[in-house]
């Protein structure tokens, strides 16, 4: 199967890269010539790589035609983007992309949503980047409804694992817990969240993009099914890494408009045949394996 795949040289991006190569589909990466490839260390002869600089038409025009296009790339907003930067990261340039594998005609346009993506009051700092991304999905219904191209889209709950950015919660934990940061400063920890690990995470993308039986609009939500509190998920990584840092778990008040909880409603994915397979403490073993080496 031939696939475009946006955000190759990210986290998500580069584990769905190196799996979807080893299962032997023909994977084009789509990604700035500035972008770093240490994540793909070891793939880089075995993807053909386009760029975004040369325009989306060149990479559909000499390809022509891609089974799939699976869009990982986003814009958080976290580090000072406008308004402007995240609207066109987040919505013009996956619509382009969207209306350009309509036109050379992708079968499945496969988006990477966010469990962001509901009617709840974010945090100041998501709301633009929620607002983009929730507008995009309303396109991809569009499109679909027309029957130009079938759409998937995926929210994602709480991803984690080996190679993830320094910036994610998860992975500013472990780094904390394993360089015995004197004290971690932290809210009482009440939230819950639902935590998956980036291998199951992988196997739902792959499970989707070789089924036979999508609709014209499929929304599915991507987690493990269940919600832990932030407080168990941090004393978790304090006890594998055995480390000495302190949790202040009273140093924070909650953010305003703090979402207590959120957990995936994955029955549409079971009844497809798929599994989370990582238990949270096997997963985060792996993952702060990865952090000491």
């Amino acid at each position: 199967m031939k696939i475009l795949l946006t955000g190759a040289s990210g986290f998500l991006g580069s584990h769905l890269a190196k799996a979807f190569v080893n299962s032997g589909h023909e994977v084009h990466a789509l990604i700035r010539k500035t972008s770093k490839l240490n994540r793909l260390e070891g793939y880089e002869d075995k993807l053909v790589f386009h760029y975004t600089e040369d325009g989306l038409e060149k990479a559909f025009e000499e390809n022509n035609p891609y089974k799939a296009v699976v869009h990982t790339a986003t814009c958080y907003g976290r580090n000072g983007e406008t308004e402007a930067e995240i609207f066109a990261a987040n919505l013009k340039y996956p619509l382009d992309l969207l209306e350009k594998a309509t036109f050379f005609n992708t079968d499945t346009f496969f988006n990477t949503d966010t469990f962001f993506n509901t009617d709840t009051i974010l945090y100041k700092y998501l709301n633009s980047y929620a607002l983009s991304k929730k507008q995009f999905v309303e396109w991809g219904k569009q499109f679909s409804k027309q029957d130009k191209i079938k759409f998937c889209n995926i929210k994602l709950e709480h991803m984690y694992g080996p190679g993830d950015d320094e910036s994610k919660f998860t992975t500013y934990i472990i780094n904390s817990c394993l360089n015995n940061v004197p004290v971690i400063k932290l809210t009482a920890g009440e939230q819950k969240r639902d935590f998956i690990y980036i291998g199951d995470v992988v196997s739902a993308y792959q499970l989707l993009l070789e089924s036979n039986e999508l609709e014209s609009f499929e929304d599915f939500e991507l987690g493990s099914g269940e919600a832990i509190s932030i407080r168990e998920f941090v004393e978790t990584v304090h006890a594998i890494t055995g480390s000495r840092s302190v949790l202040d778990f009273s140093a924070y008040p909650y953010r305003q408009n703090e979402i207590m909880e959120s957990r995936a409603e994955i029955k549409k994915l079971i009844e497809r045949g798929w599994q989370p397979k990582f238990k949270l403490s096997t997963a985060l073993q792996q993952t702060v394996q990865y952090g000491k080496e």
